[in-house]
């Protein structure tokens, strides 16, 4: 693990509070019920919607805006949480632009978009804030499944399983319930803890069960579970952080950007968080995006995104990128790094340029050198372990369309599973279609023994 022992150039309270309250408020405040009925009526509620087939849980989106429209709100929350339970937090953090969004023919007409994130948000918090949950539990089948994580993947399976009338036991290897929701995203996009206002709101449903401090290989075996429960469900994530395998990994204040988005999102005191005056961040996907503008929001007079191949490549939106752009973080493209340079804590990392040769990535002969008393490691994270009774391939557990592993007892889904796209609407996605199959599977008749 990197060396995260902070030293002297590490500090907090590098802005006033004020100034951190205001970069870290809602970065898409809700809308009024006067915007949202304004907004929903430039929806042309096409037929065949192309917004519906760019959503990965596929909600109807033309029917909760018209519902918008005609002056039911909570409608539209209902029918925005048949396909998506978790519909709150991915009308907060989806990348609508590259989706739904994306999608909408009004872009054609005008350039601009229904926009169908925010909506949904006013629709979802609107249902949510009267503390009435839109679903009952069916008749006790007397089923028992255990579901392992309890972030995005693992909720949705153990809710619409709950709804079934089967019982269902939740397995977290954190205090907190909600996985990447919680610990995992930038903090100005879920503000005022809704991640864990949306577990409980959530589990309301009753028949879930939460256990913490339950992690899969060290506390609970699959083992043991698959011999306990009727069906197991894994959603463990990706908790286990790929290394730079270079030279100076070690030296202090190079640590990984989950670990600081983890951290961020769990200080109750923004002030009090210590952070770099340079910071450098490696990789190209949404969490090098959220460590490098929340440290230009804590106060790190630069932050620099650096990425090995080409900006298309990269894993974050053209959104998200512009939105760095805006909080003052430079990125650099074609860029690996060689070696991070310091007496006992980093000072700067060298760079060799890079280019895409007929053979793939290649150096491209020159180098250079970025200031940084801060390094974020963001190139990816693979399992922290794998587990027994099933297969991995690619460093994820191999599965189906719907979940299945080749264990009729184990299904998995989300960041863990191949079929996985770091997405917490996939996620969402995978966890409802699971719990589908789970329900079905357990309805067969039990073959007799031999």
């Amino acid at each position: 693990m990197p060396n995260t022992v902070r030293t002297p150039g590490i500090v907090p309270g590098r802005l006033p509070p004020g100034t951190i309250e205001d970069n870290f408020s809602d970065l898409h405040p809700e809308l009024s019920s006067y915007e949202a009925a304004v907004e929903a009526e430039r929806c042309y509620f096409c037929y065949d919607a192309p917004c519906i087939d760019a959503c990965p849980t596929g909600i109807d989106i033309p029917l909760f805006i018209r519902q918008i429209a005609a002056g039911s709100p909570n409608a539209a929350a209902k029918t925005i949480f048949d396909s998506n339970i978790l519909g709150g937090m991915c009308a907060r953090v989806c990348p609508t632009e590259t989706l739904c969004e994306e999608a909408c023919v009004r872009n054609d007409a005008e350039g601009k978009p229904v926009e169908i994130g925010r909506l949904q948000r006013f629709a979802t918090d609107g249902l949510m804030a009267t503390g009435i949950h839109p679903y009952e539990r069916q008749n006790p089948t007397g089923r028992k499944i255990a579901v392992v994580g309890s972030g995005p993947a693992g909720l949705a399976c153990a809710h619409r399983l709950a709804t079934k009338g089967h019982d269902v036991v939740v397995f977290e290897a954190k205090e907190k319930p909600g996985g990447l929701n919680e610990y995992g995203i930038a903090a100005y996009k879920t503000v005022d803890g809704f991640a864990a206002k949306e577990v409980e709101w959530l589990t309301a449903i009753g028949g879930i069960a939460i256990e913490y401090g339950q992690s899969l290989g060290s506390d609970i075996a699959i083992e043991d579970l698959a011999a306990e429960y009727d069906a197991v469900f894994l959603a463990v994530g990706l908790a286990g952080v790929n290394a730079l395998g270079i030279q100076g990994e070690e030296l202090a204040n190079v640590e990984s950007a989950v670990d600081f988005i983890a951290e961020l999102r769990q200080s109750e005191d923004l002030t009090e968080l210590a952070v770099g005056r340079d910071i450098v961040v490696v990789g190209g996907g949404m969490t090098a995006i959220d460590a490098a503008v929340q440290s230009r929001l804590l106060g790190a007079d630069s932050s620099t995104i650096v990425y090995r191949r080409e900006r298309p490549k990269m894993g974050a939106s053209v959104y998200e990128q512009d939105l760095a752009a805006s909080k003052g973080v430079k990125i650099i493209t074609n860029a690996r790094p060689l070696k991070i340079v310091g007496d006992g804590a980093a000072r700067e990392i060298i760079f060799e340029r890079t280019r895409t040769g007929p053979d793939g990535l290649e150096a491209a002969g020159e180098t250079f050198s970025v200031a940084a008393d801060q390094v974020f490691v963001a190139v990816g994270q693979k399992l922290a372990s794998e587990p027994s009774l099933i297969e991995i391939e690619r460093g994820k557990i191999k599965v189906d369309g719907v979940g299945r592993t080749g264990h009729p007892k184990i299904w998995a889904g989300g960041d863990c599973a191949t079929e996985g796209e770091d997405l917490t609407v996939t996620a969402v996605a995978q966890g409802r279609d699971a719990a589908e199959d789970i329900h079905m599977a357990l309805a067969q008749p039990s073959t007799p023994p031999a």
